[in-house]
This record gives structure tokens, C-alpha cells and sequence, in this order.
């Protein structure tokens, strides 16, 4: 093995690699025995595709160039299409207007050209139509109109956009049509919550003119989350509630709600998204479902009537998107060692095959850093979670008596959790030299209600401690560097790199993808689906504005004490590009080293290959800078003021 400082590794895991043989997978749908599956590619500059695998192993893309089958209802988007007898209805992208495409045809719209935006769908065969989530943004208020519609299947509402079903909530999800067609169920919920906060269940009946009528609550509240309501085969409705503090499956049977498997783990996931699905049926007393625990998932079969949990054993330790056909199971699922994958699991045989990968690079396995899953206390005498990757280069080892430098991750949201599938990007960096700990701070799903709760009224103080008492242990340990501590984030976890470099004095750099640095401009300028969610995560705005402006980055920039740099999509409208801009201007006033880049047609998060690339290489282009190592190769360079 070589012998070359950590960070000056040279890796087979370049940019190139990583956009040139990557997708995003994202929701599936079941159409009988045809699997289908959404996939955002970078190398079509984002576009997202949906992808068809028949019986017979036939795997083809459905929808055409340039229809892009993205929903943007809550900026966030998911559940942007379905498929009913081989027809295929989604929501275009540079429209939102609703297409269908039978087989063999390109795609029509079948809603109006107007202020609407769909998704979440649920196929109603009675009465030949798609319930949806409707998003109105026809008024000038960043207050969108959430509901519930019915668009007619052959488009004959093009008109008028759908019939309204539900309505009066500030949001809805999740409509689902029972088995024999009589009756809904859906969730609402409403201002400061978000939905992993508190929702409510409701149940109504279709009246003979399609409408509904006796509508009923259900289950859920201010305080208590519901998650994927569901229909069994023979008609009993079924969710999963976190009303002891876990995301637990119920169902609704004698009028009252029946706790499946009481069990210290988490059936639910937080709702950024639509179309998530954590369990599905087998048959009116089998569920196939997947949970977490300590962070990762596993996949199980519940016997509904005896509440029996089988952990059905896998290699995989992130599971999501469960979905049940006729003697199989798909799903979406990683490991350390196994990049996320769509993948078929046979109920007979017991087979999994992966139909469609994130990735299909093969590299060396040995030269993988595998993680490890690390405890460490923090502050008030709690503990809080995080998995450790080593560095990893199967012809490189560090000099001796050196530390490598180490990098913290904090994920997105903040309400989220990090993911221990095999991450190309991740390896980027470990492969080259550097140690990464990837948080689950306290506000993480993943480890119960309690724990989601830490962040409540303490963001930008407890992920921040959690972060930085996570890297003082690992150079506690002797495993890390101490005096060559960065941290880097995106969105949410923007806001956390941002608030440490600000308000601590632990880090020598930090990466800020899209990040938030005036906390009250988010407040007053965020999308309708955030734009209160910091109500909770810091205070009633404007009651609390002097909150908000003593944890804003941006106006403490005189503590910040070390390189930064930050990377901006210019249509972003989660966080507004002039924040990063501010933040920057205020650095290299100070003077201290600064780089910004920015993308064009790029919105949160970086789609375009050529934007993913930059901003890996851009990053570390600066940290060799800051931290004093050659690179093995060429980087076009970042231009960083004040170096």
C-alpha cells in the first residue's frame, strides 16, 4: 500500500463516475404483475422517468422525452404518478398539468392549463376516476389551496380541473378508496403542524352523485401523528399511529382503534414526500411491512390476528416503499454494502432479485468503508446517535502518527434520519483520505416520538451540539484529527453547518448546500408546507422574532472564524438563493476565505450531472486548500475570496 497523507488519496470514485452511472429511485407502483418505478436521471438533466418492469423481466421507460413525471404539491413533491390497467396518469413537470398515455401512445393532458398542481393518487373504478391532492396557486398568497379531487379518467373534468371531494383543512394526503368503492378515507391536518407532528384520520362515504357524506374522525390530533391509511383486501381500514410514542400499525375494528404489535420501533415515516408506504397485505390477515430500530430497517411479515412479527432476514438495513402484488413484494432498499436498488422479493421462493440499481458502477467491495454505528453522550446528559466511516483506500494508508481529518454530516429536514445504504458520494470522500460521522441528532425519526421531540424549540442548539460533541468524541477516541474538524450539510442541515461554524468554536470548515441563514427570511418567504413549521422548531413567528434573529447565521457572521463555502440553486424556492448570497457578502467583508457557486435551473437540491459534479469537486477542490493537502489529480478550480 501506498503511504500519502489522508485526503491526498487518489479515488476511483470520481464525479464523473458517480453521475455517469447514478439515479435517483424514487416511488413505486404496482399495475397487477408490472412493477413501475420513478427515476430522476442527471444525466437528462433531472428529468424523472418512469420505468416499467413486466413478468417476464422486460425493463423500459414508459413516458417519453422531455415529459418529466414531477409533481412539485408541497415543493417536495412524490406521488407524482399511477398506473391503471396499463395506462399511464402523471403530473408533468413544466406544467403540472395531469397526463395520460395509454400503451403504445404519448401523453395527453386531461386537466386545464391552469394554477393547479396533482399528486397522491388513488384509483376510484366505480366511478372512473383519480383521487388526488389538488394545490391551487392561483391567488398571489404563498398560501396554496391543498384538497382533495376527482379528475374523470378520460379527462372529461379538463375543465374545470376535478371536483372538489374534501376540503377546509390547510392540508390533505393520502386518499384512499376502499375495497368495495363505498367509502374514503383521508388525512388532514393543519398550520403550525407538519404531519409527523399531528394529523387526523377521517372516514367518509361516497354519496350516489360521487361526493362524501357522514364524514368521521377517525383516529389522530394536534399531538398525534397517523401515517398511511390503508384498506386490508376485505375491507378493514388499518394505519400506523404514534400515539405511545412510536409509530406503531392499527386497526380500526368495533369501533376503536387496535394496536396490531406494540413494539419499541417505528412503522411511520415523516411525510416530506407523498406516495410513502411502509406495509401492505398479503392477504386480509398478512402484512408485509418494514420497521426501524437504532436507526435501520428491517423488512417483516405481522400476523394481523395473532400479532406475530417475523423479521424476515435480508442483507438490507434501509428499507422503504413497500409495496404487495400478487405473490411478491417490491420495495426500495440498501445497505453499506448494497447501493439502493429497486428489488422484487418472491413470497413462494423467498428470492429477492434487484430489478433497477442506483448505481450499476461495480467497484472493489474491500475498498468500501463500512459504517458503524456509534453512541456519544451530549448535552444534559443525553445520548445521541451516528454511524462512523473510517477511511477507506484498498492501495493507500496514512502516514504514521497521522489522524485523518473528519467530516460530519447532519441530514436534511431536520426531521429525517441518514441513511446506511452503500452512498457512492459518500465514499468519494472516505476513499480519499477523509473519516466521516453521519448524525442522527436529537430530531431524528427513527428512535421514537421523544426523541423527534428534542429539536422542538431548540434548532440550531441541540442538532448543533449533537454535531459537535460527535466529532470531539471520535478525537476523543483517537480516531479522528481534532484540529482538522469540517462539517457539511444541505438544506436543513445547511442551517446546521452554518449555525456551528457561527455559534461554535469546533470546526476548521464547512460546505453549505442551499442552507439557511436568516431563519426569519425563512419564516416570512418559505413555501406554504414550511412556512410554519418552525413554529415549533423555534417559536411563533413573529412572537419570537428575536428568536429567530439570535440563531440566524447571518447576522452573528463576526464570530465565524474559519472557511466556508456554499453552493445555491437560483430557482430555489425552499430557500431563496439571496441567502446564500448574504452569507457569503458578509464573510468576505469579515475576510475571511469564502467561495459561492451558483447553478442556474437548479431548484433544492442539485439535479443536472454537471451540477452534482461541481459541487463535489468544488468541495473538495476547497478543503485540500483550507486544510493544506495536495490532490492526486487536476480539479477545476473555486474561486475563493480572501484565501
Amino acid at each position: 500500500m501506498r503511504v500519502a497523507p489522508y485526503g491526498s488519496w487518489k479515488s476511483p470514485i470520481t464525479s464523473e463516475l458517480i453521475v455517469a452511472g447514478s439515479v435517483r429511485l424514487g416511488d413505486i407502483v404496482l399495475d397487477g404483475e408490472d412493477i413501475f418505478w420513478v427515476e430522476s436521471r442527471p444525466s437528462e438533466g433531472g428529468r424523472y422517468v418512469v420505468v416499467r418492469r413486466t413478468p417476464d423481466g422486460t425493463i423500459a421507460d414508459v413516458n417519453p422525452a422531455p415529459f418529466n413525471a414531477r409533481t412539485r404539491v408541497h415543493e417536495y413533491g412524490g406521488g407524482s404518478f399511477t398506473v391503471v390497467d396499463g395506462t399511464l396518469y402523471f403530473t408533468h413537470d413544466a406544467d403540472q398539468r395531469l397526463y395520460r398515455q395509454d400503451p403504445g401512445t404519448q401523453p395527453r393532458p386531461i386537466t386545464p392549463e391552469a394554477a393547479y398542481r396533482y399528486a397522491d393518487f388513488d384509483l376510484d373504478r366505480r366511478r372512473n376516476r383519480l383521487l388526488c391532492v389538488r394545490e391551487d396557486h392561483s391567488t398571489s398568497s404563498r398560501e396554496a389551496v391543498n384538497l382533495i379531487a376527482a379528475v374523470d379518467l378520460n379527462g372529461a373534468s379538463a375543465g374545470s380541473g376535478g371536483t372538489v371531494l374534501v376540503s377546509g383543512s390547510d392540508f390533505s394526503s393520502d386518499p384512499t378508496v376502499s375495497p368495495d368503492g363505498a367509502r374514503l378515507a383521508w388525512l388532514t391536518w393543519n398550520h403550525p403542524n407538519m404531519p409527523w407532528d399531528g394529523t387526523e384520520l377521517w372516514v367518509g362515504e361516497f354519496a350516489s352523485d360521487g361526493s362524501i357524506q357522514n364524514a368521521g374522525l377517525i383516529a389522530g390530533g394536534v399531538d398525534e401523528s397517523i401515517f398511511q391509511p390503508e384498506w386490508s383486501p376485505d375491507g378493514e381500514l388499518h394505519f400506523v399511529s404514534d400515539r405511545t410514542g412510536w409509530w406503531n400499525l392499527y386497526r380500526w375494528r368495533d369501533g376503536e382503534a387496535q394496536a396490531l404489535v406494540p413494539v419499541e420501533a417505528e412503522f411511520g415515516q415523516p411525510a416530506w414526500t407523498f406516495g410513502k408506504s411502509t406495509y401492505g397485505f398479503a392477504s386480509p390477515s398478512t402484512i408485509m411491512c418494514t420497521y426501524a430500530q437504532g436507526g435501520k430497517s428491517s423488512v417483516a411479515t405481522l400476523d394481523t390476528e395473532s400479532g406475530t412479527l417475523f423479521t424476515v432476514p435480508t442483507p438490507w438495513t434501509d428499507v422503504d416503499d413497500i409495496r404487495v402484488g400478487p405473490g411478491f413484494v417490491a420495495f426500495r432498499a440498501g445497505s453499506p454494502l448494497h447501493p439502493y436498488a429497486v428489488l422484487r422479493h418472491d413470497l413462494a421462493s423467498n428470492d429477492t432479485v434487484p430489478l433497477r440499481r442506483s448505481t450499476e458502477i461495480e467497484l472493489d467491495r474491500h475498498g468500501y468503508s463500512v459504517p458503524g454505528a456509534v453512541e456519544f453522550p451530549t448535552e444534559g446528559g443525553l445520548t445521541a446517535h451516528g454511524f462512523f466511516y473510517a477511511p477507506k483506500n484498498v492501495e493507500y494508508t496514512g502516514p504514521e502518527g497521522e489522524l485523518p481529518p473528519l467530516i460530519v454530516l447532519s441530514h436534511g429536514g431536520p426531521t429525517g434520519q441518514t441513511s446506511t445504504s452503500l452512498s457512492l458520494t459518500l465514499q468519494y470522500w472516505t476513499s480519499r483520505g477523509f473519516a466521516v460521522l453521519d448524525v442522527n441528532y436529537g430530531g431524528s425519526t427513527g428512535y421514537g416520538r421523544a426523541y423527534r421531540e428534542r429539536l422542538n424549540d431548540r434548532w440550531g442548539i441541540v442538532d448543533v451540539d449533537d454535531c459537535v460533541n460527535g466529532a470531539r468524541y471520535l478525537a476523543s477516541e483517537g480516531l479522528v484529527d481534532g484540529n482538522r474538524l469540517a462539517i457539511r450539510g444541505w438544506s436543513a442541515s445547511g442551517y446546521t453547518t452554518l449555525a456551528a461554524l457561527t455559534f461554535r468554536d469546533v470546526f476548521k470548515a464547512g460546505a453549505s448546500h442551499f442552507g439557511i441563514s436568516d431563519l426569519e427570511a425563512m419564516a416570512k418567504e418559505t413555501h406554504k408546507f414550511e412556512s410554519r413549521y418552525l413554529d415549533r422548531l423555534i417559536a411563533p413567528y413573529p412572537e419570537g422574532r428575536e428568536i429567530y434573529l439570535e440563531r440566524s447565521p447571518i447576522h452573528f457572521v463576526d464570530r465565524l472564524s474559519c472557511p466556508l463555502i456554499l453552493f445555491q440553486g437560483l430557482e430555489d424556492k425552499v430557500v431563496p438563493p439571496n441567502q446564500a448570497q448574504m452569507m457569503y457578502d458578509a464573510v468576505e467583508a469579515k475576510g475571511f476565505p469564502v467561495a459561492l457557486v451558483m447553478f442556474e435551473g437548479e431548484q433544492h437540491g442539485f439535479r443536472r450531472a454537471e451540477n452534482i459534479r461541481r459541487s463535489l469537486d468544488g468541495e473538495l477542490y476547497f478543503l485540500s486548500r483550507v486544510f493544506g493537502f495536495d490532490l492526486p489529480e487536476a480539479i477545476e478550480p473555486v474561486e475563493i475570496a480572501n484565501l
